[in-house]
């Protein structure tokens, strides 16, 4: 009996780590950082049981309660073509955020992308490394900072909105892997960046497909870029879902929905092995502005009436005392 049970142990640690890079794939996709993801050589197996390669993983085995209250391992950040039902719950929270309206052909457009855009798939290789991830907020607290080689380091980096790096590369680093944006914070990116849209209606789906052709959609609630310069063979979409999730179990009902940047943050505390967090919070003077902004009144950024961003940013030093990310000045 005692053989057996020990036969059981070995087994489970084993299957744990391998659970858990299919899961990886599944959700990133095949090529979700420019290649870094797979690994030939296929997955290794730890005999301490951790779910990724490294000295120390963000998300453990054996965690704290408050961390384990919030964190759900089953839920995939992305939108796929085996996703496009959405449970009836989901919706009616999406469809309200931004006045969506004729949720009734939502399921042709979602299959409609797909036809265009590579839906997320099984069938990645298993990665044998300790993937880093840098997730790059907007915040002014970057100005001066001088992190931008310890950023571009990470094998992915994460941006969101209209985040330039142009004239920024001591403090914000060159590279990009993923850029988060919705229709109304568009911009062009460089070839092999993942554009990663978020949307928060189902007219930001209709923009992306008509931003990689026609053209047609050039006005949301404010007008839009009518085509984009982006690799669309790298297109990924955050699903509802996983908006809901944030809402429900992160930000707890705290602002409308949450902000872009914390979004792209809880995308990464899903994905990546280890994850540093830079340019969140206000500056050293308690303003709340973009880095290549002067914005005079403090109040503004952080106060939009949509997300609330001093409950994010305590969210964000929560994680970090509890060890799930590194937080940078």
């Amino acid at each position: 009996m005692l053989r057996w049970r020990t036969l059981w142990a070995a087994t489970a640690l084993c299957t744990v780590p391998l659970l858990w890079q299919a899961y990886q794939s599944a959700c990133l996709g095949q090529s979700a950082c420019s290649g870094s993801l797979g690994d030939a050589s296929g997955p290794s197996f730890m005999v301490d049981a951790k779910p990724c390669n490294c000295s120390s993983c963000r998300v453990e085995l054996t965690t704290a309660v408050w961390f384990k209250e919030r964190y759900d391992s089953a839920i995939c950040p992305l939108l796929t073509v085996h996703s496009a039902e959405m449970d009836p719950d989901v919706l009616r929270w999406w469809l309200s955020l931004q006045g969506s309206q004729g949720h009734a052909s939502l399921h042709g457009i979602i299959q409609h992308i797909f036809d265009i855009f590579p839906s997320p798939t099984m069938g990645a290789p298993g990665h044998s490394h300790c993937r880093t991830c840098a997730v790059v907020g907007n915040s002014g607290r970057l100005k001066g900072s001088r992190h931008g080689q310890e950023i571009d380091s990470h094998h992915c980096v994460l941006r969101m909105n209209r985040a330039p790096t142009v004239g920024f590369e001591a403090d914000v680093g060159m590279r990009t892997t993923h850029h988060f944006m919705y229709p109304e914070s568009a911009v062009d990116l460089q070839p092999g960046t993942h554009l990663v849209l978020v949307p928060f209606k189902v007219l930001d789906l209709q923009w992306l497909i008509s931003a990689f052709s026609t053209g047609q959609l050039r006005y949301t609630y404010r007008r839009v870029k009518e085509h984009i310069e982006a690799d669309r063979s790298k297109v990924l979409i955050v699903s509802p879902a996983f908006l809901k999730y944030i809402h429900d179990k992160w930000t707890q009902h705290h602002g409308k929905y949450p902000s872009t940047g914390f979004i792209a943050l809880l995308f990464a505390l899903h994905s990546c092995d280890q994850l540093a967090a830079y340019g969140y919070g206000s500056d050293s003077t308690g303003t709340w502005h973009h880095y290549w902004e002067q914005n005079r009144n403090a109040g503004a950024f952080r106060k939009t009436g949509v997300h609330n961003a001093t409950f994010e940013f305590a969210l964000i030093k929560k994680l970090a005392d509890e060890g799930k990310i590194s937080f940078h000045d």
